[in-house]
């Protein structure tokens, strides 16, 4: 993987404010919790799985509320250890997930959609990392962002070094101290409370 990470955003002071639909939803911008958060939304860019940019180029990660304290606690663990989160993908709109899914028909690895709003779809899941804090370098995870190999499994051993394991459980113990819970599948994709449960389908846009 290559440590050096492109269209990431520069951390701000204040976010400007979200845009009323996601005001409304009960969504607010990642870095009003995590203020250092290093955005890198693959899918605001044709750097992903697709080959295409499903996101507007000025994207923003936008997570549900229930989510701020979990994260904020996640980031502040990492944050003494010289470390910082990096954000891959936070709420996806529905469209992007039918899309998704029509490039690689697996629920393994792509979320089949439905009627309803669960995980990215509600905005309750994150897809995250872990870089340097002071280098700025992603730490190596193994695989990068949507391998689809076995490797990409979040215990995985076979293929995956004892530093490359560290690194995965470092992440995510500093995600379970805020009561956020790894995808199995997955190294990088963590649930937030509530993030399986059904609800209404948004319509709020990313930007």
């Amino acid at each position: 993987m290559c440590a050096a990470m492109t269209n990431v955003a520069s951390a701000s002071a204040e976010p400007p404010p979200v845009s009323p639909q996601a005001q409304a939803a009960g969504l607010v911008d990642v870095r009003s919790v995590v203020p250092d958060a290093r955005i890198d939304l693959r899918y605001a860019t044709a750097d992903n799985f697709v080959g295409v940019q499903l996101y507007p180029a000025d994207a923003r990660c936008l997570v549900h509320e229930s989510m701020a304290d979990g994260l904020a606690t996640a980031a502040n663990q990492l944050r003494a250890q010289g470390k910082q989160l990096v954000f891959w993908d936070c709420y996806r709109p529905h469209e992007v997930q039918v899309r998704m899914f029509q490039e690689v028909p697996n629920p393994n690895w792509v979320a089949r959609p439905s009627d309803y709003a669960r995980s990215h779809e509600a905005g309750r899941s994150v897809d995250v990392t872990v870089a340097d804090g002071h280098y700025g370098w992603l730490l190596d995870m193994g695989t990068g962002f949507d391998d689809f190999t076995p490797k990409s499994l979040a215990y995985a051993t076979d293929g995956v070094t004892a530093e490359q394991q560290a690194n995965r459980a470092l992440l995510r113990t500093a995600m379970e101290a805020g009561g956020l819970t790894v995808y199995p599948g997955e190294w990088w994709h963590f649930d937030g409370p509530g993030a399986k449960d059904p609800r209404p389908i948004l319509d709020v846009p990313v930007n």
